[in-house]
């Protein structure tokens, strides 16, 4: 493979990265871990942004990439009960990437509704 070849592998990988799935907006509410454990040594955890397939918080506690996690939240009067993993985490920012698996189809319809509602 020459030297162009690679880059543009990579350029290409990066933007295929940086490619989302769900819509992103700014929302900030509190965040509770089901996990007592999790819970103690979170002391705080808020969003900085939500989609219908993740979101972002600032947590002090730190997560390893991969780690599961279960979470409930109630955005804009919805209670969310997720499960997600951890999909990066900036201990520089205190934050971290929350990907949510095994959401029901409701679950789904109801995070997308609240997600259009922080557009408006």
């Amino acid at each position: 493979m020459t030297m162009k070849t690679a880059e543009a592998a990579e350029m290409s990988a990066v933007a295929g990265a940086n490619r989302r799935a769900h819509e992103r907006v700014t929302a900030t509410f509190d965040v509770r871990f089901q996990d007592t454990e999790d819970a103690a040594r979170a002391l705080r955890a808020y969003s900085l942004n939500l989609s219908a397939g993740g979101l972002c918080l600032r947590t002090r506690r730190s997560y390893d990439v991969g780690s599961h996690v279960r979470l409930q939240m109630t955005v804009s009067g919805e209670d969310f009960d997720l499960e997600g993993i951890i999909s990066w985490v900036r201990d520089d920012a205190e934050a971290i990437g929350v990907r949510f698996v095994g959401v029901s189809e409701a679950d789904q319809v109801r995070l997308q509704r609240v997600v259009a509602s922080f557009k408006r």
